[in-house]
């Protein structure tokens, strides 16, 4: 991969677009980028990285920073642009990031999103070929060309020599975890936990297998019992020849439950025809007694019959007359409903005649519908009128509009005069609050590099003091929970050890007199065992087995937390280092309440942009606001005129309309309601004389049809009708005594009913109890019966889950055998595996092995041949790992040491040593991509002139085959060695970039 041209525009520092030409920069190999604190060397690097992975090193970004810069001006986007060559293609890369811009319609901001593009030189025709404007296709993409992720491609391209001091003094934990992400052995490691997850589900089943069949084998039990089965055996989870115990005690216990399921078979079949004899004589008696009962009530219904005929033969009658009278009905309801119109047209026509004058209360309908048609003429004739009134009001409120028009123009000019007079003062202002922002925002982005690993390391000490209490209360948990597993299962076996001791009075307890005895076979029991005191039964002991599960259980987590919690609290404590929590806690707070202070005051600067913005279009209208103002009074002194002269000549015309209203809209009301009540009083006189003959007409229909029914008046007639309640009731009641009196005739004449009542009183009473006799003992029999199949048949069930579990059960446990040899070496805890090194840190140890000889390499040549880093895997001490153990070999004393014994400029060029060999196993591991630019940070001020020449000599080697390498550095006497460089200047309006070649 070589860089040829980078563009940062609106990034990081820099304002305006800066240019960094990278072929004019790799002509000499070797070049320097410098420039003061806070200027932007990082941005550099940080734009490079932004490019390719659309994103910047996860290390120099603080939380929630934007990347966008302070200094740009408004409507100039962030943009970064990156022309490389990977994999022997020409690639051109732009990228934006999301960011603020002006709104195109209306005023303010919105969020743009952020936009990629990629490009591709064609060398055929000499053009750029658009390829994607995807971030994903972008991407993927760039990530195939490079073969390295942005971490990996942070620590072999921008080489940080920080990073790899901390590396060579960590121990094997965290360098497992940086050479983890950087060789992406997370499969190694995914295999080792899915191995460890096969082997506690492989244990859970084959412990959870045991006690599955032993809960089987005390069902059995328990089923078995009041058969001669023998007792359980005694075994325990685990035993060896539990499993055919089991199934030859379940055959035994089989065996007993059938013979006596045959003997309660044939004393059921016995009880069953004594039963059925009884029921027989019980029905005889019953049916006997129901029919002499039967007679004896229907003579009584007879009786109650003959009583009602009267009220019947009345009820008939009645019926009758109504059914004449029905025909007279029709007339009835058409004289009631000409009665109800007239009253009310009278009604009307007497309310209507009210509210006319005295001179037509006898006016007739014809002469009230000519007076009301002369009314509607008239107000036909008001319509103009009305016109002319709706414009006078109209101007009225015009009028009304001008002068508050002219009001508010008043304003207008006054408030322009007065703040038109301070605009001066107002500009200096916000110019000022500018400059002061500019000025906090380089601060806080110095301040920021500094916060965020102070906050990390707060963070860690923060943990490692509150795990070091939870490892302490951890392991005095695990300590009490052994102590109580112990102390349960010793509590199990002496209550099982007792248990047995008392057994004999356990089984007396089941002996019943005249039934065999399960052990000896007698059904005679002269002296049965006694329970003495504190004797132990069956439940007891499973509660106490019950609960040294449950401690088992709870010693097993208390372990798995206490291994969890020490982890967490190595980590911690490594990441924190040696100071306290009180002295990072008192650093962390000053840096952040700075950087605060400075975020704060630099994140004003768009603000006071803004408000000098607003400020200014504020003068521009204020200025346009008093023109227009102007222009206006001079307008409306014509209006007002002219409004003036239409309303005189309106207001005449309105004054003849009106006559004695006060309205137009007042004398059109009155002419309306004087002619609504002529039209409504025609109308009633009308509604009045047709009434009177309907009602006239009525009465003489009505006397006719009463006297063709047979009444003497109208009036009797009617009395004679009845409701249709009434005449259904009556109905009703008389075919039910008809129907009841046929009912009782026919049962009187009954054959079987006469017969039974010549015969003595039957007594079911005697029968009934010789029969729930007979009951209760073929219940009995049947329960017991019931009971003997019931028990043959769950214990054959239950025989068969057993040898179920039995045959499932052999593959599990093989299964577990094998996963656990597995696991416990892949994960360092087999004694198979003598260095206790887990499958990933196998792995990481042959990479560290071959970055330590591709270091070795050049660190020879920086200490004149001294040093050499060598892999170790040697056993750690303790419970730690082994296998990532990091040594130097000193060619002077010739022995070997830890590499923190290094000083601060020996470890300055080992970390060198140990980053380029890194860059170049992670080159291969990636595929072999060839690195022609390199950058490596900052360390050389630690070195002597002797060491910095022979470090300089060999980056210069890195040079071969057309290679760059850029040093980031403050030493100013890298300035005179190196001629080629890129300095970064700061301003500030916002850092320049100057590129210097040597030539």
């Amino acid at each position: 991969m070589r860089l040829h041209r980078l563009t940062i525009t609106a990034f990081g520092p820099f304002a305006a677009t800066q240019e960094v030409d990278f072929d004019a920069l790799s002509t000499a190999g070797l070049f320097l980028l410098h420039g003061p604190t806070g200027a932007g060397k990082t941005s550099v690097l940080d734009a490079v990285c932004y490019a390719l992975y659309g994103a910047v090193p996860g290390a120099r970004q603080s939380p929630g920073a934007a990347l966008r810069s302070d200094h740009a001006a408004v409507g100039t986007y962030t943009e970064v642009g990156l022309e490389l060559t990977v994999g022997g293609r020409r690639l051109e890369i732009t990228r934006r990031p999301a960011q603020l811009r002006l709104k195109k319609k209306g005023t303010g901001f919105t969020t743009e999103k952020a936009q990629s593009w990629l490009r591709e030189y064609d060398a055929a025709s000499g053009a750029w070929r658009a390829m994607s404007r995807s971030h994903q296709e972008l991407g993927e993409e760039i990530g195939q060309l490079l073969g390295m992720s942005r971490e990996q491609f942070c620590q072999v391209v921008l080489l940080p020599q920080g990073d790899f001091a901390r590396f060579l003094r960590a121990d094997a934990e965290a360098r497992g975890k940086l050479l983890g992400r950087l060789f992406d052995t997370r499969r190694f490691a995914a295999v080792e936990e899915r191995l460890a997850e096969l082997r506690r589900a492989a244990e859970h089943q084959v412990r959870a297998g045991d006690d599955r069949l032993l809960g089987i084998a005390q069902r059995i039990a328990q089923a078995a019992r009041g058969s001669s089965a023998p007792p359980l055996p005694d075994r325990q989870p685990g035993d060896a020849g539990l499993a055919s115990a089991v199934l030859e005690w379940a055959a035994l216990a089989r065996s007993g439950a059938h013979e006596c399921a045959d003997i309660a078979e044939s004393a059921l079949s016995a009880a069953e025809g004594r039963q059925a004899a009884a029921r027989q004589a019980l029905d005889a008696e019953r049916e006997l007694a129901r029919l002499q009962q039967r007679f004896a009530d229907t003579r009584l219904r007879a009786e109650a019959l003959e009583a009602r005929r009267p009220e019947c033969e009345r009820a008939q009658a009645l019926l009758e007359r109504a059914h004449k009278a029905e025909l007279v009905a029709p007339a009835l309801a058409l004289r009631d409903d000409a009665e109800q119109a007239h009253h009310t047209a009278a009604t009307a026509y007497a309310r209507a005649r009210d509210l006319l004058s005295s001179g037509l209360a006898d006016a007739g309908a014809e002469q009230l519908a000519a007076l009301e048609g002369t009314m509607r003429q008239e107000l036909g004739a008001l319509d103009a009128a009305r016109r002319a009134e709706r414009r006078s009001a109209e101007i009225t409120a015009e009028r009304g509009d001008l002068d508050r028009q002219a009001r508010a123009d008043e304003e207008i000019l006054h408030e322009a005069a007065g703040w038109l007079a301070g605009w001066e003062s107002v500009r200096r202002t916000v110019q000022d609050r500018i400059e002061a922002a500019q000025e906090a925002a380089t601060r806080a982005e110095q301040l920021a590099g500094q916060l965020d690993p102070a906050r990390h390391r707060l963070e860690a000490a923060r943990r490692r003091d509150t795990l070091e209490a939870a490892a302490t209360d951890a392991e005095h948990r695990l300590r009490s929970a052994r102590e109580h597993a112990n102390t349960a299962h010793e509590t199990w076996l002496d209550l099982r050890e007792r248990r047995l001791r008392g057994i004999a009075a356990e089984l007396a307890a089941r002996l019943v007199d005249g039934e065999p005895c399960a052990v000896c076979g007698s059904d005679a029991h002269p002296v049965p065992a006694r329970a003495a005191d504190g004797q132990v039964d069956s439940a007891t002991e499973d509660a106490a087995q019950a609960a040294y599960r449950r401690a088992d259980l709870a010693r097993g987590e208390a372990e798995r937390a206490h291994a969890a919690v020490r982890e967490r609290y190595a980590a911690a404590r490594a990441a924190a280092g040696e100071s306290s929590l009180g002295e990072l806690a008192a650093l962390t707070e000053r840096l952040e309440r700075e950087h605060t202070e400075a975020h704060r005051v630099a994140a004003g600067t768009h603000a006071a942009r803004e408000a000098l913005g607003r400020a200014e279009r504020e003068h521009e209208g204020r200025l346009d606001a008093r023109r227009q103002a102007e222009q206006r009074v001079a307008a409306r002194t014509s209006r007002r005129e002219a409004l003036d002269r239409e309303q005189t000549v309106l207001r005449a015309e309105l004054v003849r309309a009106r006559g004695d209203a006060d309205s137009v809209a007042e004398r059109a009301e009155q002419l309306e309601r004087r002619a609504r009540r002529l039209s409504e009083a025609a109308e009633a006189v009308r509604s009045y004389d047709t009434t009177a003959l309907r009602l006239k007409e009525a009465d003489g229909r009505l006397a006719d049809a009463a006297f063709r029914a047979g009444f003497d008046t109208p009036q009797a007639a009617a009395s004679a009708l009845l409701t249709g309640a009434s005449r259904r009731d009556l109905q009703h009641r008389l075919d039910d005594w008809q129907a009841e009196s046929a009912a009782v005739a026919d049962r009187l004449a009954e054959p079987e009913a006469k017969d039974a009542a010549g015969r003595p009183a039957a007594d079911p009473g005697a029968a009934e109890a010789a029969h729930r006799a007979a009951e209760r003992a073929l219940r009995d029999a049947s329960s017991a019966c019931a009971t003997a199949r019931d028990r043959c048949a769950e214990l054959g069930r239950l025989s068969r889950r057993a040898e179920a579990e039995v045959r499932g059960l052999g593959p599990v446990r093989e299964e577990y055998d094998r996963v656990a040899r597995l696991a416990g070496l892949t994960a360092g805890t087999s004694t198979d595996n003598e260095r206790r090194m887990r499958l990933e840190s196998y792995v990481l140890a042959a990479r560290l092995e071959q970055v330590a000889a591709a270091a070795t390499v050049r660190l020879q040549r920086m200490s004149s041949g001294r040093y050499a880093l060598v892999h170790s895997d040697a056993r750690a001490g303790g419970q730690r790992r082994s296998g990532l153990g990091l040594q130097v070999i000193d060619a002077w004393t010739g022995s070997a040491r830890d590499t923190a014994t290094l000083s601060g400029g020996e470890t300055f060029f080992a970390s060198l040593a140990l980053a380029l060999g890194l860059a170049d196993v992670v080159t291969d591991e990636a595929g072999g991509v060839r690195l022609d630019t390199l950058f490596i940070d900052e360390g050389f001020g630690s070195l002597d002139d002797q060491t910095l020449d022979e470090v300089l000599d060999v980056l210069d080697s890195l040079r071969e085959r057309d290679r760059s390498v850029g040093i980031v550095s403050h030493v100013a006497d890298l300035r005179r060695r190196i001629p080629t460089q890129l300095e970064i200047v700061k301003d500030r309006n916002g850092s320049a970039v100057r590129q210097r070649v040597a030539g």
